[in-house]
């Protein structure tokens, strides 16, 4: 995974325009929706637990039955949607599994707008359009396709706060509210330059978003492992409140231990707080694991750990180690299809770390392989200015 955080749906919203506002929700004798059906929540509850434990296989095999069991229904399309998507998740710069993520969501998108055709108000296909374009809209967005990225999560804005609005009961409707609110406010408040475009949307409420993500965290059936994650990553992003998100990310840890991607974000989280000696233990556990050939600690997650336990060692002026890692960190990325973010950062960090060994030379040709490479997290202007000046450590 890109050590950047994702760009929250709002900045892509923005990028197509202002956002026309929902319909008023009209009243319904009847505003029951799937997700409060017993027959089907047990099913897709155990489902997910087998999705974000990363056992991808069991998940699509409970999701298709829960398909074969709701034909029609855009809900269990979207559970099935969402087995590539966390494919995908745990390697960013795989793209085998594009294709059928669109594919699946697309479905879900037909599914939805039948529904939608016969009742504009139909809860649960609101619901689910909605979501299935957000996590487009994610992806497209991870690929550069900005356009049409913000064309989705433009539609789904519209969704997610009509359906939030109409049923408040509901604390699984209230994710995407809370997701809204929270970070129209970040912008407003971190990003003074945007408050001219942001006059089109509504205002945000960043207690008001904390609060929408802890409810649905709290009492959510379906969404809970997503708001413990967004309230991890604001908590530790905007927050910085170590504490508060080492919280959220050890519950993802206890009840998911097998997902890779909860387990480096643990480590990130120590290594951002300078807590070096728990982000080592995490980040070799990382590690053991891949090279052990556990379910989903690929060459992805190996790179992440690398390059976290080379920083590491650079900050206790261990070069030695910081090398090795990062000469494996080198050798896990060449079997690669492409270089990741990883790999650029960590030729950057080769470089400073012969540079603090004072082997000049040798640091000038990890930072010239830094600029023959793809520019990321501004690692061409870093190499530069080494170049220009050495790193001193």
């Amino acid at each position: 995974m890109s050590p950047r955080v994702r760009r929250p749906l709002l900045l892509l919203a923005l990028a197509a325009g202002a956002a026309v506002p929902a319909a008023e929700a009209q009243p319904r004798d009847d505003p029951s929706t799937i997700l409060d059906d017993r027959a089907f929540e047990m099913p897709a509850r155990r489902g997910l637990g087998l999705l974000y434990n990363a056992e991808f296989a069991e998940a699509e095999a409970a999701f298709d039955t829960l398909a074969a069991r709701y034909p029609d229904h855009p809900a269990a399309a979207f559970l099935r949607a969402l087995v590539p998507w966390w494919q995908i998740l745990l390697d960013l710069a795989d793209t085998s599994h594009d294709e059928a993520f669109y594919r699946a969501m697309d479905e879900v998108v037909r599914q939805a707008d039948r529904r939608l055709r016969r009742d504009p108000y139909d809860l649960d296909a609101q619901f689910f359009k909605g979501a299935a374009l957000a996590f487009r809209a994610r992806l497209r967005a991870n690929r550069r396709d900005y356009v049409r990225a913000a064309f989705d999560a433009k539609g789904a804005l519209d969704y997610v706060v009509d359906v939030a609005r109409h049923d408040r009961s509901n604390a699984d409707f209230q994710f995407g509210k809370g997701v809204y609110d929270y970070y129209a406010a970040v912008l407003r408040e971190e990003h003074p330059r945007l408050r001219p475009l942001l006059t089109f949307f509504a205002r945000g409420d960043r207690d008001r978003g904390r609060h929408l993500l802890e409810v649905t965290f709290q009492r959510g059936t379906y969404l809970q492992a997503e708001a413990a994650y967004q309230i991890a990553l604001l908590e530790y992003v905007h927050e910085r409140d170590y504490d508060d998100a080492r919280r959220y990310v050890g519950w993802l840890r206890y009840y998911y231990p097998g997902n890779p991607f909860f387990h480096t974000l643990e480590g990130r989280l120590h290594a951002s707080f300078g807590h070096l000696d728990e982000a080592d233990a995490v980040f070799r556990a990382v590690l053991a694991r891949h090279d052990a050939g556990t379910q989903g600690y690929n060459a992805a997650a190996a790179e992440q750990a690398l390059y976290y336990l080379a920083r590491s060692a650079m900050a206790r002026r261990d070069y030695d180690a910081a090398l090795a890692h990062l000469d494996r960190l080198e050798a896990v990325s060449a079997r690669r299809p492409a270089p990741s973010s990883f790999t650029v950062l960590g030729r950057l960090r080769q470089g400073m770390a012969h540079d603090a060994r004072g082997e000049r030379e040798a640091a000038l040709r990890h930072y010239e392989a830094v600029l023959d490479g793809p520019d990321r997290s501004g690692a061409h202007e870093r190499a530069r200015g080494y170049i220009e000046s050495p790193y001193r450590g």
